[in-house]
C-alpha cells in the first residue's frame, strides 16, 4: 500500500509539485541525501513523459504517483495513455545510438521516450511495464533507504 498517493492533472506546471512531494517523502523516509537530486530529476522526467502522453491522448485523465517506503523508497508513475508499451530504456539507447550516426541530429527530433533514457541513467532499480488495471504504462523507480526516521511524537 502506498504511503502517499498523488494525482496531478496533465499540466506541465504540476510536474514541479510531483518533484517536490517525492523529494520531501524521500527525505522523510531516510534516503541518502546525496541521492535526492537524482530522485527529483528522475521523478520529473517520468512525470513529464506521462503528462506529455496525457496531453496528446487522454488529457482529462490524471497522472498518478504512488510513493512507498515499505522496504526501499519506491516511486511509481502511472499514465493512462492508450498507446501501448513504449520501448524500454535499453531500446531507447539503441535508437539514440543509431540516430547519432546520422548527420546533425537535433534535440528537437529525439524520440518521445528520451526521458526513459535519462531515468535509466539515474535509477538502478527501474521497471517499465504496461499497467495491469487498464491502458497505460507504469514507471517504477526504487532507491535504498539508508535509515528509518522514527515517527514524529504528537505535541
Amino acid at each position: 500500500m502506498p504511503t502517499v498517493r498523488l494525482e496531478i492533472s496533465a499540466t506541465p506546471s504540476h510536474v514541479r509539485t510531483a518533484r517536490l512531494v517525492a523529494t520531501a517523502a524521500a527525505r522523510r523516509c531516510g534516503v541518502d541525501p546525496g541521492v535526492l537530486d537524482e530522485i527529483r530529476l528522475a521523478v520529473g522526467e517520468a512525470c513529464t513523459r506521462a503528462v506529455g502522453l496525457h496531453r496528446q491522448y487522454c488529457q482529462y485523465d490524471s497522472v498518478v504517483l504512488l510513493l512507498s517506503d515499505d522496504i526501499d523508497f519506491t516511486v511509481t508513475v502511472r499514465d493512462a495513455a492508450p498507446v501501448g508499451f513504449e520501448p524500454g530504456p535499453l531500446d531507447v539507447i539503441e535508437l539514440l545510438e543509431q540516430s547519432s550516426e546520422q548527420p546533425e541530429e537535433s534535440f528537437d527530433t529525439l524520440p518521445d521516450a528520451f526521458g526513459l533514457t535519462v531515468i535509466a541513467g539515474l535509477v538502478e532499480d527501474l521497471k517499465i511495464t504496461p499497467r495491469d488495471d487498464g491502458p497505460g504504462t507504469q514507471v517504477v523507480m526504487s532507491w535504498p533507504v539508508r535509515f528509518r526516521n522514527p515517527p514524529a511524537k504528537p505535541a
